[in-house]
Order: structure tokens, then C-alpha cells, then sequence
């Protein structure tokens, strides 16, 4: 997948546990942990701006372009 989601690493910056981020969110921790591993297919705006409102950063803290590198 060409999108990376960096989630454990702010949530590592700001020292806080994916469940304390899932409460404050308002989601649950297991649609919290899709997205966190990458397993999401869509995420709402309104959920990618409280999770940067919570870990004071920016969506591309989060959330990262990596192309595919094509095979020959």
C-alpha cells in the first residue's frame, strides 16, 4: 500500500496509549487499532482532525506517500 499511517509513532511521541486516544476520539479501540495498522480503507476528516487536535500534530505526522515501486 503506497499510504503509511504513522499513528504509533506520535502516539509514542506524546507518550499516550491508543486506548486513551480511541476515548478521547470518540471511536472504538478496535476501529482505532484498523486504522493504526493500516487496514483502513477510508478514514473521516472529522476523526483524522480530532486525532490531531489530541496528539497536537499534523495529518501528514500521520499519514505518509510511499509509492509502490514497480516490478519489471
Amino acid at each position: 500500500m503506497a499510504i503509511i499511517i504513522n499513528l504509533d509513532v506520535m502516539l509514542a511521541k506524546r507518550k499516550m496509549r491508543a486506548n486513551e486516544l480511541a476515548k478521547r476520539i470518540g471511536i472504538t479501540e478496535q476501529n482505532l487499532s484498523v486504522l493504526k495498522n493500516g487496514r483502513a480503507k477510508a478514514v473521516k476528516l472529522a476523526t483524522l482532525e480530532a486525532i490531531c487536535f489530541h496528539l497536537d500534530c499534523q495529518p501528514g505526522d500521520i499519514l505518509e506517500y510511499v509509492p509502490d515501486k514497480l516490478e519489471e
